[in-house]
């Protein structure tokens, strides 16, 4: 039987991504949207979540697609109720609240997945496996776009616990705590935050992992033309490179073969395996560096930004 789910927060990423997948998916049925942006045809429409889940046995799961400092009272809303809870990323807006709704749905017998897109680009996989029969010399992220392009007028991404830069950041993060074999730590970094915004627009960070490789990210989001998402490891046998936000894999030069890009697909596919044995996976190690980049670096005001 198909797992009955719920949207919650129909913006761009859940109209882009979550619907067609959903739609097209043999495990999960679309049965309901709770949105201040309206619903969709021929679905049920509910305001907000509260009222969603007052339908009772309606839906199985929720996919948790508003903004992040609101998605912790609906996924705790959501458990309480028994229903499995797919969170978009960032999981939460701070580490300490998502700890409590993953042992919440321990607790509930419900499964809790927070989900990183990013790790299932299609060439990630592959760059893995290559990876982990290698030495190591140095790592170096750029990832750098246009939030006029990618994030118009989404005032909440400004704001504390949105994250800023570090939106599109995090994905470039959780690809990179998942390809390389040891974890990984932050010596230090810049965050440069506009005049009149509460979170950064740039962000230069130096890490290292515990053999003492160097690891280093530049984040931006004023590049204008063509955009770069780019992820490039040295290693004894040659360079690997994941570009184009990890959909392109290129070895000592050569481009690899890698499936087609069903990133979104692999998160569904995900989910319905944890809810079929009610397991939970919540890795929140993309979250725990960008925690630490506000810890530890140093803060620098440029020019305001508008929108």
């Amino acid at each position: 039987m198909a797992i009955r789910i719920g949207i919650v927060g129909l913006g761009k990423i859940a109209r882009d991504q979550h619907v067609p997948v959903i739609t097209a998916s043999p495990d999960f049925t679309l049965a309901a949207v709770a949105s201040r942006s309206g619903g969709l045809p021929d679905l049920p429409y509910h305001h907000d979540i509260a009222a969603m889940l007052a339908d009772g046995d309606a839906i199985d799961a929720v996919a948790l697609c508003q903004p992040p400092q609101a998605r912790y009272e609906a996924a705790r809303a959501a458990i309480l109720a028994g229903k499995h809870v797919f969170l978009e990323k960032p999981p939460g807006a701070t580490l300490s609240e998502v700890k409590t709704l993953a042992d919440l749905a321990r607790d509930h017998g419900v499964s809790l997945f927070a989900s990183w897109h990013s790790r299932y680009a299609s060439g990630v996989a592959a760059a893995k496996d290559w990876i982990a029969g290698r030495v190591i010399r140095s790592v170096s992220v750029a990832w750098k776009e246009d939030v006029r392009v990618w994030h118009p007028g989404q005032a909440w991404i400004w704001e504390p616990g949105g994250l800023g830069v570090f939106d599109p950041g995090i994905n470039a993060l959780s690809i990179v705590t998942h390809i390389l074999p040891r974890p990984f730590f932050l010596l230090d970094g810049t965050l440069s935050f506009p005049a009149n915004r509460g979170a950064p627009i740039a962000a230069d960070l130096t890490f290292r992992d515990e053999t003492g490789v160097p690891i280093t990210a530049a984040f931006d989001w004023r590049q204008t033309g063509p955009q770069t998402w780019d992820i490039r490891v040295e290693t004894d046998d040659g360079a690997l490179v994941l570009s184009k936000g990890g959909s392109v894999l290129t070895i000592a030069g050569m481009v690899q073969e890698t499936a087609p890009e069903a990133e979104y697909r692999g998160l569904y596919d995900r989910f319905a395996a944890l809810v079929a044995r009610r397991e939970s996976d919540v890795d929140v190690s993309p979250l725990r560096h960008v925690a630490d980049a506000y810890l530890r670096s140093a803060r620098v005001v440029v020019a305001a930004f508008e929108d």
